[in-house]
């Protein structure tokens, strides 16, 4: 990689184009291609920007949702081809995108000592053979793609249902495949059976005699042992992981799939210890399967490992590096706030800037009934609790995407829905209940809101491109990390931050990104105890006894990784032992 870092899928909107802004500078980037409705209003849009024919893509068409996606990717690789070729031809002049290309890059490139021996040099021949040199070094970030896995509805055409492999994720990753992209998709969300035998039909994953991809396989995932499961599933059907890319369970933006107490250092441990007989297992299933169909491979693929999730400063994104000897860091919701990278609408980019820590939260607003990470300022929560307050709670339900409810039907329907909530609370309201309990129970079927069109918003306020009585209500889903990134950012500000270069942060007190974690599962942990405190059973009981013990058995492992802590600021460091002694304390003090 041209970068330690890369910037994961952010919502619908908010990295959509981010590889139009960054490639070019060598970041990779990921977008989401669930939303294909989003996807062809923004080719569309990119198509006039750079004067490239745009031809509509409807709904009415044969496979219309991977073809749009396709296009749309497609689209993409042209202009960040463009813009390379042009760096390719421009001068290294002191505010030149070429000159910023190799600014952005990290101290430990190999083409850095170039670049200044270029800066300094007055031989012109000289100076020009080494920015010929330089030019070679060239590369654009990677063009990624992210499914979520079980996001995937069936489709009807004439109210008949659409053979399986015209679902929203088999189309996704079709339009993918079908696409002149050579980078990865991203599959998140859990394991989905008829996805990942789909991949095994695609001859774009398939290897090549060198054990090379022209498109990778990446699996987002929380723990080593559900890593190890996919993985295998998939190598038994003749597809390698390419990466594995670790994410904190809490400490994250979007939704929050948390582990049972099994917390993030602890995890990268394990990653750490088993890299070597995990490939080594892998290749063996794998290269058994290619075998049996003639092709004998040169080499085991390579495997990469990252981990995103709440880091926050340079010291941390070198300790993930070096410690636990991954390849890259993932920044999400700090860039929320660089407009350079990502697209978020003015009105909640002001609104983030001047948020307070309680602003983000861990909520129940998610459909897809996964805990998500929300934001109480956002215009899509201020719509949902005047809906409330006006008698219509719920949300008209247009895409349907994340439809999965069978409650009061056979064809399922949104839980975000009004047709939903309607439903269910004249069923809440036929049950004899305290006021108590009447009230808890409407907060949690009405705290169910719209992601769909929430989450797409943003670009259509940015762009100019929202429809005619279109809400312009806007969901976002930053992690508890961005609290401490207080205004705009310029893209240098932030790339200087991560490496070290400046401190973006005005903040001392931020606490270390794995005691962060630590405690947001005892708070996770803490709610689901208040929330059951009248329904504990054994199993339960047990459960939490089970959370409890992995929690404890996290602050102990981070007691002995003090030692390789040295290099942290110093008030973090002492902070530490303090802060371990008071989870402890919470943690005892936690009963059922």
């Amino acid at each position: 990689m041209t970068h330690t870092f890369h910037i994961p899928v952010l919502g619908l909107a908010f990295s959509i184009d981010s590889a139009i802004k960054v490639a070019q500078y060598g970041i990779s980037s990921v977008m989401s291609i669930v939303d294909d409705e989003l996807i062809e209003r923004m080719r569309r849009y990119y198509c006039g920007q750079y004067q490239i024919p745009y031809y509509p893509i409807c709904t009415t068409e044969e496979d219309f949702r991977a073809n749009r996606i396709t296009a749309y990717l497609d689209l993409v690789q042209q202009v960040v081809n463009r813009q390379i070729n042009s760096l390719k031809h421009q001068s290294f002049t002191e505010n030149s995108e070429l000159t910023k290309y190799f600014q952005l890059l990290p101290d430990s490139h190999p083409s850095k000592p170039i670049y200044h021996a270029m800066e300094i040099e007055t031989n012109r021949a000289i100076k020009t053979e080494l920015q010929d040199l330089l030019i070679n070094y060239l590369k654009p970030g990677d063009i990624n793609v992210n499914i979520m896995s079980k996001v995937d509805k069936i489709n009807y055409k004439n109210g008949i249902p659409l053979a399986q492999h015209y679902s929203d994720a088999l189309a996704a990753l079709r339009g993918f495949a079908n696409s002149t992209l050579r980078s990865s998709v991203i599959l998140s969300a859990g394991m989905n059976p008829h996805l990942y035998a789909y991949l095994a039909e695609l001859p774009a994953f398939f290897p090549k005699a060198d054990s090379s991809f022209d498109k990778k396989v990446v699996l987002k995932v929380s723990d080593f042992r559900s890593s190890l499961i996919q993985a295998k599933y998939l190598a038994k059907r003749g597809v390698w992981v390419s990466e594995f890319r670790v994410e904190s369970g809490l400490n994250c933006g979007g939704h929050a799939f948390a582990t049972d107490g099994f917390l993030l250092g602890p995890i990268l441990e394990e990653f750490k210890a088993k890299k070597q007989s995990l490939q080594a297992e892998l290749f063996t299933i794998y290269q058994d399967y290619w075998l049996g169909r003639g092709l004998q491979l040169a080499d085991s693929p390579q495997i990469k490992y990252t981990v995103q999730g709440g880091i926050g400063t340079a010291t941390e994104h070198q300790f993930l590096l070096n410690y636990y000897e991954f390849d890259a860091v993932g920044w999400g919701s700090p860039f929320l706030m660089v407009p350079e990278a990502t697209t978020v609408d003015n009105e909640t980019l002001q609104a983030l800037a001047e948020a307070e820590q309680t602003d983000f939260y861990c909520s129940g607003a998610s459909p897809l009934g996964v805990p998500f990470n929300n934001f109480r300022p956002s215009s899509a929560e201020k719509l949902r609790l005047e809906r409330i307050q006006k008698g219509r709670p719920g949300s008209p339900c247009k895409k349907e995407y994340l439809i999965a409810n069978r409650e009061f039907g056979e064809k399922p329907i949104c839980t975000a829905s009004r047709a939903y909530q309607h439903q269910k609370i004249l069923e809440l309201q036929r049950q004899q209940l305290t006021t108590e309990e009447y009230n808890k129970a409407f907060d949690t079927i009405t705290e169910k809101t719209c992601l769909c069109e929430g989450l797409a918003t943003p670009a259509y306020l940015k762009y100019n491109i929202q429809r005619k009585k279109e809400q312009a209500a806007v969901s976002i889903c930053p992690g508890p990390n961005l609290y401490w990134f207080k205004k705009q950012y310029s893209l240098k500000q932030m790339i200087d931050h991560i490496y070290g270069r400046v401190s973006i942060l005005e903040h001392s007190d931020r606490p270390f990104v794995l005691i962060n974690e630590l405690n947001l599962y005892i708070d996770h942990i803490q709610k689901y105890i208040s929330d059951n405190k009248d329904k504990f059973n054994d199993k339960k009981i047990n459960y939490v006894a089970k959370f409890k013990a992995q929690l404890q058995a996290g602050i102990d492992y981070y007691y002995k990784l003090q030692d390789q802590l040295s290099y942290l600021p110093k008030s973090t460091l002492e902070a530490i032992p303090l802060q371990l002694e008071l989870a402890t304390i919470r943690l005892k003090n936690l009963h059922t």
